[in-house]
């Protein structure tokens, strides 16, 4: 097996550091976005929709898209269990993850990719009105999580699951975006602390 990689671009990060939870280590190759190497003609051949990560199982098939490579490592090593236990907490890993991705990760996402002057040869046509608007989406989202997260370790309960592991990106990529938490979502803030100590973090 193999993973296309890219430096610190969230996806691949969240794939990296569900790998490390696992203590799962496989070969890696690094696409340089600034270079649009996701767009040229043998990244395009793994990948059409020319995004990362990819990853190249032993039989040659790619597999795409951040959760299927998470699901695809838990289903061969279960321990420890990042997606839930039971039908139960599978389905609030499920309804969370999705939450986080939608509700922070995208958002943010659109800020940097919209605003910053370094992704003007990615994102084109950039329309910064877009960025702008989802500052205030992002801020809104927040506001539910810090209320989540009120009592709980983790977004979904005492144990740490892949929806954490978007949060944790999530968050962390609001630097680059130029965002900030507000002061005032403690809950939010105490949790990314939390959450930025685990060693996997580092991935």
């Amino acid at each position: 097996m193999k993973l296309y990689d890219s430096g610190r671009a969230p996806n691949p990060r969240r794939v990296k550091i569900f790998l490390a939870e696992k203590g799962i280590t496989i070969p890696t190759e690094q696409i340089d976005l600034t270079r649009l190497e996701h767009k040229g003609e043998a990244y395009s051949a793994l990948n059409p929709v020319q995004q990362v990560p990819a990853l190249v199982l032993d039989d040659d098939f790619v597999l795409t898209e951040t959760i299927a490579i998470c699901r695809y490592f838990e289903e061969l090593q279960p321990e420890p269990p990042l997606f839930g236990t039971d039908a139960f907490s599978r389905a609030l890993v499920e309804m969370w993850q999705r939450r986080i991705e939608f509700g922070l990760l995208v958002p943010v996402a659109a800020v940097f990719r919209h605003l910053h002057p370094a992704m003007a040869q990615m994102e084109v046509p950039q329309v910064p009105a877009w960025g702008e608007a989802n500052k205030e989406r992002v801020n809104r989202f927040l506001a539910v999580l810090d209320k989540e997260l009120v009592g709980q370790r983790f977004i979904c309960g005492p144990s740490f699951t892949v929806a954490d592991i978007t949060g944790l990106v999530g968050l962390d990529f609001m630097k680059p975006a130029k965002l900030a938490v507000p002061d005032e979502f403690t809950h939010v803030r105490r949790w990314h602390e939390a959450l930025s100590a685990r060693p996997s973090a580092k991935a």
